[in-house]
């Protein structure tokens, strides 16, 4: 028998329990809003379609440029549509697999491509980007698409509440959003809608706004045979909040979950993420933004302080202009500043400098300039090469972290492309098997060159130990391994690497013509020999034809 708790009330009564560590988060996500992103939030659903009160708090610019370098490197640098930033693989297959296993998986990769470039992944992931580094949380909807297989609506933060399973994988979503008449109206249908909709409709107040809330969540009635929408894995329920009616704009269900959530560094058993660049900037943008107010106050008191003066010149207009000249007093006074102060500019501006550092440096824009510019002409390159490493290792738990947010738009796009039947036929060696990820950016390549960097100091100690020592240390190095690593670190196409069983084939029909040709020589010379000594033929050929060469 089906579990019939699923009302309103049982969401409104769910919403409540989310509301709990949202509202815990809430003034800190407010915070980080008033020095990045101002225009990004939404704690209120009825503040769409409106401009955010004027920002006051923002005094200089570099909070804003240091995220939106941020994202620009991430974007270019993790997901850049002019590069291949993932490869498809077999897990638990070797790299030495099949020819039809290696087309198989490039032809997905390429059907991959294809829906990422035509749907609008990729005018959504900067902004993304931006909100994971600000906020260390970003929510991105998944949606069907008939024409381009995947559509995106990237979530304002604020407008969702999140909970999450035993394993901390978020599994429920509570949204509140606005939405127009016309818009509900159209997509629920008359039938599902309330009153106040429909006559919104009939006066012809399309525009009028009405609050949705749309709740996702594990289906506590879920059976895989069944047919119906509602018994699918995650439940999916539409409804009016305001309305006073109990019945749903909808209610369905999905096979997948139909969000990718990018999360930060979380903290324990935190249902929000604790620590991501905007958390650690944030510190030195407040104390930026009182430097400057402060230099400000400064140089304006140089520039133009408040004068002091007999009160007869009280009515006196003041010239701004040079060598001008204003009339004195009888007793030959005339205006000057009521204090004079020649404050340490120089020095709170070398401060501001450094605080702008600070925080690019927070948001990895040093890293995605790749660190070198005219001031480091002088490092060697080995120098260069060790800060990248550094600042690599750096970045690594973020680059993670991403790399997770864009595992779950691939695994729903796999499903999809097989619910659509528009993948290829897989061989019958990998029937059953799961497809990995593998993430092939530039950045995750920066990662491998730790490895690289390590795998060549490794191989140049041992050959120059070999030389200087002991020749047999060479037989330490497994050579086909070597390059096989080497080529996967730098992602060469399998194709262009000959496999190890192949290479051996080659090897050990070189090492038999080899050795058939000294052979051959040895005769040669033996038939020598004989000719000197007893004149038998001279090319030696019935001794070649007992010997099974000719």
């Amino acid at each position: 028998m089906k579990d019939e708790k699923y009302s309103k009330k049982y969401f409104n009564l769910r919403r409540a329990e989310l509301d709990i560590a949202y509202n815990a988060i809430k003034p800190d996500w407010q915070d980080l809003a008033d020095y990045f992103l101002p225009r990004s939030v939404r704690f209120l659903a009825r503040n769409t379609n409106k401009q955010p009160v004027k920002n006051k708090k923002i005094k200089d610019s570099t909070p804003l440029l240091a995220v939106r370098n941020f994202s620009s490197g991430m974007m270019s640098g993790a997901t850049s549509p002019a590069t291949n930033w993932f490869k498809v693989k077999i897990r638990n297959y070797g790299q030495e697999g099949s020819y039809e296993v290696k087309t198989w998986c490039s032809e997905v990769e390429n059907i991959f491509r294809d829906i990422f470039n035509s749907s609008n992944l990729y005018r959504v992931l900067p902004s993304v980007y931006k909100q994971i580094g600000v906020f260390g949380i970003s929510v991105l909807a998944l949606m069907s698409d008939e024409s381009t297989v995947l559509r995106c609506q990237l979530l304002p933060v604020g407008s969702y509440r999140i909970a999450k399973n035993a394993k901390g994988e978020v599994d429920t979503i509570c949204r509140v959003y606005m939405d127009t008449a016309k818009n509900i109206y159209d997509r629920f249908g008359e039938d599902n809608v309330s009153k106040e909709v429909i006559r919104a409709v009939e006066s012809d107040r399309y525009e009028e706004m009405f609050e949705i809330v749309h709740f996702v969540e594990p289906n506590k009635n879920f059976m895989p045979d069944s047919v119906w929408a509602e018994d699918k894995k995650f439940i999916s329920v539409y409804y009016e909040s305001c309305s006073s009616e109990e019945k749903f704009l909808s209610k369905s269900g999905f096979d997948k979950f139909p969000y990718a959530v990018f999360e930060a560094e979380v903290n324990g058993e935190d249902v929000y993420p604790s620590e991501c660049p905007g958390v650690n900037a944030l510190p030195d943008v407040k104390q930026l933004m009182s430097m400057v107010i402060d230099e400000g106050k400064a140089v304006k008191k140089m520039i133009s302080p408040t004068y002091k003066g007999p009160a007869s010149l009280k009515n006196k207009k003041m010239i701004d202009a040079p060598a001008a000249f204003i009339e004195e007093d009888e007793n030959g006074r005339g205006l000057s500043p009521i204090y004079e102060v020649n404050p340490r500019v120089l020095e709170v501006d070398s401060i501001i400098e450094k605080l702008k550092e600070s925080i690019k440096e927070i948001f990895y824009n040093d890293l995605f300039a790749m660190i070198l510019n005219t001031a480091e002409r002088s490092r060697t390159a080995t120098e260069v090469n060790e800060l990248k490493e550094e600042k690599m290792v750096l970045l690594s738990p973020l680059l993670q972290q991403i790399h997770n947010g864009l595992n779950q738009i691939m695994d729903w796009v796999f499903q999809e492309c097989i619910f659509l039947n528009i993948l290829p036929e897989a061989p019958e060696e990998i029937m059953g098997a799961n497809m990995d990820i593998e993430f092939v950016s530039t950045l995750a390549q920066a990662q491998k060159a730790v490895k690289i960097s390590a795998m060549e100091r490794f191989t140049t100690f041992t050959i120059n130990l070999a030389q200087a020592l002991d020749p047999s240390l060479r037989n330490k190095l497994n050579a086909n391994k070597i390059v096989d690593d080497y080529a996967d670190f730098v992602n060469i196409s399998p194709e262009q690497i000959v496999p190890t069983r192949e290479v051996e084939k080659r090897k050990q029909k070189e090492e038999e013509a080899q050795s058939r040709q000294q052979m051959l020589q040895q005769v040669k010379e033996g038939s020598e020999i004989i000719k000197n000594i007893a004149g038998t033929d001279s090319y030696g050929s019935d001794l070649m034809a007992r010997l099974g060469l000719t």
